[in-house]
């Protein structure tokens, strides 16, 4: 689920093949021989005390009971696999998801790896940020704050595909939603100049500010307290990603014709990466070795778009920074 924050679930491709995911996601915890698989296991191994799992998977919380499940998983795949005649769809998922093999107790590894490679894309941007743009502009501390909350996705991310618990999978999915409301947040500031100096604008940015955090504290407590909702949750990403996209794209279209400079049509070019990324979603496929599948995919394909961004920003911010000198506008 993740991408620039003002890009990320913005299209309604992504959630068709959430959803879909979603709905085809208990097939295999359904079968028979899958159930008498772990019922087997259990019995026969975690009685008692009387499997002891290795130290690597006891640290990532794995449990003997977990362990057979996730064993039994791939017995009950294999065995598909091999039929004569072969099963038309032999490689089905679990719990909602595909039998991965894990690595080193880690069960999405790919997952883990290419989140935490657009962990470091966050980092580098900040850097870069702090680095190019001058602390007196007035978007910059908004500029860095949307790479602490890109950081944040991340590294719960990592956590979530690393062990998939109820808490872990909470914290990815409001770190994300964080991030994306935040993309919302910040999106106008930056196009309207709601950062601005005057008395006007100041009080227009308390309210943004406070509209913002009451639609978040909104969003979490629902979620919480009331229901655990994915497909209110999608679509909550899914409209203010339409907001921000709509913004951002109307923001490049009028700074390009102003300045005839090939940056300004940045963000069009990353919705556009974005699109095809998120395809990956659609086209959904069991994993590549058992571990390479198209979620993991997705991660990879959004560490250039949000490196394309952090450019993109940096160069508007000191376009617009120029202005500020000039004009005086802030």
């Amino acid at each position: 689920m993740r991408a620039p924050g003002q890009l990320r679930s913005i299209f309604l491709l992504f959630v068709i093949g959430y959803l879909t995911s979603r709905v085809q996601g208990s097939i295999g915890d359904r079968l028979p021989e899958f159930k008498e698989c772990v019922d087997v296991c259990i019995d026969v191994n975690c009685q008692a005390g009387s499997s002891v799992l290795p130290f690597h998977l006891r640290l990532l919380a794995w449990t003997c009971t977990a362990n057979c499940d996730y064993t039994c998983q791939h017995v009950i795949t294999e065995q598909r696999i091999a039929t004569n005649p072969p099963i038309a769809r032999p490689v089905v998922q679990y719990h909602g998801k595909w039998p991965f093999y894990r690595f080193v107790g880690v069960q999405e590894p790919f997952s883990v790896i290419f989140s935490f490679m657009n962990f470091m894309a966050h980092r580098q941007g900040m850097k870069r940020i702090r680095a190019s743009i001058p602390a007196k502009y007035p978007l910059r501390p908004y500029y860095t704050a949307w790479g602490y909350f890109g950081l944040a996705s991340w590294i719960f991310s990592m956590i979530f595909h690393t062990r998939d618990f109820v808490i872990t999978e909470k914290l990815d999915y409001f770190a994300a939603g964080a991030s994306v409301l935040y993309g919302l947040y910040y999106t106008p500031v930056r196009i309207f100049h709601m950062a601005g100096r005057t008395a006007l604008k100041q009080s227009l940015l308390r309210i943004w500010t406070v509209v913002c955090a009451l639609m978040f504290l909104g969003h979490v407590t629902y979620l919480s307290f009331w229901r655990w909702d994915y497909t209110y949750n999608m679509a909550a990403n899914v409209a203010a990603g339409i907001v921000q996209n709509v913004l951002w794209t109307g923001f490049s279209i009028r700074t390009y014709w102003q300045l005839k400079k090939s940056w300004a049509a940045w963000p069009g070019l990353i919705v556009a990466w974005i699109i095809l990324a998120m395809s990956l979603e659609l086209f959904d496929f069991p994993p590549i070795a058992g571990m390479l599948d198209a979620h993991s995919l997705w991660h990879l394909g959004t560490v250039v778009p949000t490196i394309w961004w952090y450019s993109f920003l940096i160069k508007d911010a000191q376009q617009d920074m120029a202005g500020y000198e000039r004009a005086k506008v802030w």
